[in-house]
């Protein structure tokens, strides 16, 4: 089992920046792909940002490529999402998750390949 904790949610305004961090703890060497997926109410959850320890590769959804992050402090069993130059559209609730499967590179974007996810922390901004 893999417990995800995210937080460094909270309000901002546009332009401004937020990292949210994401601790993990359990099983935490077997997962090959983690990381953040969002929601915003009456959206589909979409992933934006992922991490496959596989190949060291990452992962940007173009929503987000030049302006969030991700990173993985692996001492600290910790994700990390850096976001920069938010926007009003960025509004959601931000998820952490975890895949423990091999070959989740090929599907990173598709949220039944993830095994474990966290609560959620909200993210607001403001224009």
């Amino acid at each position: 089992q893999v417990q995800l904790v995210e937080s460094g949610g909270g309000s901002v305004q546009a332009g401004g920046s937020l990292r949210l961090s994401c601790a993990a703890s359990g099983y935490t060497n077997r997962q090959y792909c983690m990381g953040w997926f969002r929601q915003a109410p009456g959206k589909e959850r979409e992933g934006i940002a992922v991490f496959y320890s596989g190949g060291g590769i990452t992962y940007y959804a173009d929503s987000v490529k030049g302006r969030f992050t991700i990173s993985q402090d692996n001492a600290k069993n910790t994700l990390y999402l850096q976001m920069n130059s938010l926007k009003p559209e960025d509004t959601a609730m931000y998820y952490c998750a975890a895949s423990s499967r091999q070959r989740c590179s090929d599907y990173v974007w598709r949220d039944y390949v993830y095994d474990y996810w966290g609560q959620g922390t909200q993210v607001t901004v403001s224009s």
